[in-house]
C-alpha cells in the first residue's frame, strides 16, 4: 500500500481519532487535539527514514560512497583548521540501532555527515536566531531579530549559514528545530542553545530536520536527556545518536515525498478544525435556541427540533458539556420542571433560614449584619422567572458567606488538612498533597471559617467560580481564596450548589470578579448575588432531574471516550501494520 493509499484508506480513522486536552477547574475548554492526524504525521516520517516510503533504484550510488566523500571533506576541513577535530564520541559499533535499513543505506553518527561554522562574538551588527526565530510547525527560521554588538546575549555565539540545520537542545520535546533555507543578511549568529548540523557531501539539510523529528530520534532524545522541568540534550549526547544515510538522490526523493504529504496533512488538519469549529457553533446555535425559548411552547418546539439531530449533535465532549450547561440554565430559569399546585411560598424558606441564623446569633457563632433578602427596585431581575418563584441574595440563604483564613498560615508536619485552589479545582475536595496546620490552629478559628458537611466551598480566585459541596465530616481549613459558605439547616444546599455552576452563575461571577493578571470574585459581589428561589419542593424536583439527566450526559460521554480509545487504538494499529 502506497503512502497516499495509507492517507486516503483510512481517512475517517485519521480524523475521526481525538483526543481531549487535559485541562481542570474553569479553564477547561473542552479543546481536542488531533491525534489521528498527529499519528499520520509521526507514520510518514517513520516511514521516510526507514525507508519504505519512496522506492530505491539501482541506479543510485550507494550511500557509502557519499559518507566517503563527506569523511574526506570533513578531514579536509579539519586539517585546514576550519572545524575542531571530530568529538571522541562511543563508536557506532556500541550504539543500538534501531531498526534495518535497505542495503544501499548506511547508519552513521550525526558527527560524521556534518560540520559547524565555530563562534563568535558579535563585534557588529548581526541577525540573531533564537527559539523565537523558530517556526516549528515548517522547520524553517521566520526573520530574525536584527542587533547591535553591544546588544548581544551572552548566548549569541554560534556562527550559521543558509543550509545550516539548526536543532534546540533545551526542552526538546518542543521540536524547535529549523533549516535556514534563505540567505540572511547581516551576519546570522544562532544561540548557544542550538546544536548546529550542515550536512557535509550536499546532502539536503531537510532529510535530517524530518529524521530528527521521527519518533525513533525522539525516543533517542528521552532516553539520555537530563532535568524535568526544564529536560536538556548535551551536544556530546546529540552527536552521538545514530541516523540512517539513503543514497543522495534517494535523500531528494524521500524530502520531497515527505513534504508533499506533509501538505496533504495540513489541509487534512484543518478540513477537520474547519468541521469540529462548525459543528461547535451549530450546536452553540441550537441550545441557545432552548434557553431563549419565551414560552413552554415554543421550548418544546425547539427541542423537539434539537432531539430529531441529538446523534449528529452530541458527538464531542465539548457538545456534551455545552449540553450539560443548557440543562443547567434551564433548571435555574424554572423550565426543566413541572410546576406543584401546592408548593409552599419560598417565602416561608426565607423566613425559616432566618430564624435559624438569629438562633446562630444567639449562640455567638455568628454576627447578624443588615440583609435585604428581597431585590430592591433598583436591582434589575437578571432574567423572567416564574410567577411562585422569588429574587433574593445569596446571602440570605447562609449563615454567612466568608472566606480561608491566612495564605500562609503557620505549617504543620501532621494535623488539620489546610486545603488550596489545587486541592478543590477538579469540583470536589482532594486532601491528596494538601498542607497542614496543627490543631492548636484550627481550634483558634471562628465557627465561620471551618467548613463542615452540608456547607459550600467556592473559588474566588484564579480557577474562580467552581462551587462544591463539602460532603466528610473529616476537620478542615481554607484558604483565603476560597469562600465558605456556612449553611442553615434548611440553607438549599445542592439548588445553590448547580446555580453557582450554571451558565447564570458563571457569567455572573466574571461580571463582578476585579483584577488583571489574577482575577477575584470578591466576597461582596458574591454576597449580592441575585437568586432566583423556587419553591422548596420545586427545588427537590429540579436537583433530582438535573441529577438524572447529568447522569445520562455522563454515560453519553463515556460512550465517546470508548469509541474515542478505539480510534485511537485503530490508528496505533494502522501504524504498527505499516512499520512491521
Amino acid at each position: 500500500m502506497s503512502a497516499r493509499e495509507l492517507i486516503t484508506e483510512h481517512l475517517d480513522l485519521w480524523t475521526g481519532a481525538v483526543t481531549k486536552k487535559s485541562s481542570s477547574g474553569r479553564g477547561s475548554n473542552g479543546k481536542v487535539e488531533l491525534t489521528g492526524v498527529k499519528k499520520l504525521r509521526e507514520l510518514i516520517l517513520e516511514l521516510a527514514v526507514r525507508g519504505k516510503l519512496v522506492e530505491q533504484s539501482p541506479d543510485d550510488e550507494p550511500a557509502n560512497i557519499i559518507l566517503e566523500r563527506a569523511q574526506s571533506e570533513k578531514h579536509r576541513l579539519a586539517k585546514k583548521g576550519e572545524i575542531k577535530k571530530p568529538r571522541k564520541l562511543p563508536g557506532l559499533a556500541e550504539m543500538d540501532l534501531p531498526f534495518s535499513v535497505p542495503d544501499s543505506w548506511e547508519w552513521v553518527q550525526l558527527e560524521d555527515i556534518s560540520r559547524d561554522w565555530g563562534q563568535k562574538t558579535p563585534d557588529e551588527d548581526f541577525s540573531y536566531i533564537d527559539v523565537a526565530s523558530v517556526d516549528n510547525l515548517r522547520g524553517v527560521t521566520t526573520e530574525a531579530s536584527v542587533l547591535s554588538s553591544s546588544d548581544a546575549p551572552s548566548r549569541a555565539r554560534k556562527v550559521v549559514q543558509q543550509g545550516t540545520l539548526i536543532y534546540s537542545t533545551v526542552r526538546p520535546y518542543l521540536q524547535n528545530i529549523a533549516v535556514i533555507e534563505n540567505e540572511i543578511t547581516p551576519e546570522p549568529i544562532a544561540s548557544t542553545a542550538f546544536a548546529i548540523i550542515h550536512p557535509l557531501a550536499s546532502m539536503p539539510a531537510r532529510f535530517f530536520l524530518h529524521y530528527l523529528r521521527s519518533p525513533t530520534f525522539v525516543k533517542y532524545v528521552e532516553s539520555v536527556q537530563t532535568g524535568i522541568a526544564y529536560p536538556a540534550i548535551n551536544d556530546k549526547q546529540f552527536f552521538s545518536g545514530v541516523v540512517p544515510i539513503p543514497p543522495l538522490e534517494e535523500q531528494h526523493r524521500i524530502v520531497q515525498k515527505v513534504d508533499e504529504l506533509m501538505a496533504l496533512c495540513d489541509r487534512l488538519e484543518q478540513q477537520t478544525s474547519d468541521q469540529l469549529e462548525a459543528h461547535e457553533t451549530l450546536v452553540d446555535t441550537l441550545l441557545g435556541t432552548l434557553t431563549q425559548s419565551k414560552n413552554a411552547t415554543e421550548l418544546a418546539d425547539n427541542w423537539a427540533r434539537l432531539a430529531t439531530h441529538f446523534d449528529t449533535l452530541f458527538t464531542t465532549e465539548q457538545s456534551i458539556d455545552k449540553l450539560k450547561q443548557t440543562i443547567l440554565q434551564l433548571a435555574v430559569m424554572g423550565r426543566l420542571v413541572e410546576q406543584g399546585a401546592g408548593d409552599t411560598p419560598p417565602s416561608a424558606l426565607l423566613e425559616k433560614i432566618s430564624s435559624e441564623r438569629l438562633e446562630l446569633a444567639e449562640s455567638g457563632k455568628i454576627k447578624l449584619s443588615s440583609r435585604h433578602a428581597a431585590l430592591t427596585s433598583q436591582e434589575p431581575a437578571p432574567f423572567a422567572i416564574r410567577t411562585s418563584w422569588h429574587w433574593t441574595h445569596l446571602e440570605s440563604l447562609f449563615a454567612v458567606v466568608t472566606d480561608g483564613d491566612h495564605q500562609a498560615p503557620p505549617k504543620s508536619e501532621q494535623g488539620i488538612p489546610f486545603l488550596v485552589i489545587g486541592n478543590l479545582n477538579a469540583g470536589e475536595i482532594n486532601f491528596t498533597s494538601c498542607k497542614y496546620v496543627s490543631e492548636d490552629y484550627f481550634d483558634n478559628l471562628d465557627w465561620s471559617r471551618k467548613p463542615t458537611k452540608g456547607d459550600l466551598l467556592y473559588t474566588v480566585t484564579g480557577s474562580y467560580g467552581i462551587p462544591i459541596k463539602v460532603d466528610t465530616d473529616r476537620a478542615f481549613c481554607v484558604q483565603r481564596h476560597v469562600a465558605i459558605l456556612k449553611a442553615t439547616d434548611s440553607t438549599p444546599r445542592d439548588f445553590i450548589k448547580l446555580l453557582l455552576a450554571s451558565e447564570y452563575g458563571l457569567s455572573y461571577a466574571d461580571n463582578v470578579a476585579t483584577g488583571i493578571a489574577q482575577k477575584t470574585v470578591p466576597l461582596s459581589g458574591l454576597r449580592k448575588m441575585p437568586v432566583p428561589l423556587p419553591p422548596v419542593q420545586e427545588q427537590h424536583r429540579i436537583v433530582q432531574k438535573v441529577d438524572e439527566l447529568m447522569a445520562l450526559c455522563d454515560q453519553l460521554k463515556e460512550r465517546l471516550n470508548q469509541a474515542g480509545e478505539t480510534r485511537c487504538q485503530l490508528a496505533e494499529a494502522v501504524v504498527d501494520e505499516a512499520l512491521n
